[in-house]
């Protein structure tokens, strides 16, 4: 029951830029929640688009059972584990963010993460935009058995870092 609860609210949380959809898109993602998606656990990257949250979801509960803070760097995904932190960075303005996935969506068609107002303008997503290209680079991964992996994003800081600046 609480799991059925937690789906429609997560459902609910469609991004601004729903509001300029057309009223068969709303219809569709509104009129039930989308099938399941299968937990994305490699840590690998992503490319897709980013929305961003509409100011009357702030202190609504999210999928993790917080409330969602517009000026926090929250974030919602389908497919990420609820707890993975990640780097969204703005393809077009190179901007970047290290967010947590705390909530489900979005349930729009092409887009794979959902950010907090604040986020999205520290990434450089305006209102008006509503809706930019993104990738996104798992940082740490939470898995099912308790353990965190890496994820691409932190390969790639382990990578930068040479040997004689590393600290053992």
């Amino acid at each position: 029951m609480l799991l059925a609860a937690c789906a429609v609210g997560a459902a609910a949380a469609t991004p601004t830029s729903d509001v300029r959809a057309s009223s068969a898109e709303q219809a569709a993602s509104h009129s039930a929640p989308p099938a399941k998606s299968k937990l994305d656990l490699s840590g690998h990257k992503r490319i897709g688009k980013a929305s961003f949250y509409s100011k009357k979801f702030a202190g609504r509960k999210m999928a993790d059972g917080t409330p969602m803070d517009p000026h926090d760097d929250n974030a919602a995904s389908k497919t990420l584990p609820l707890g993975t932190t990640a780097t969204v960075t703005n393809l077009e303005t190179g901007q970047s963010a290290v967010v947590t996935i705390q909530d489900r969506g979005p349930y729009v068609k092409g887009r794979i993460v959902d950010l907090s107002p604040s986020t999205a303008r520290k990434i450089g997503i305006t209102r008006e935009q509503g809706v930019a290209t993104v990738e996104v680079a798992p940082i740490a991964v939470p898995l099912p058995d308790g353990s965190v992996k890496s994820g691409a994003a932190m390969t790639q800081v382990q990578a930068d870092v040479r040997p004689r600046d590393r600290v053992e």
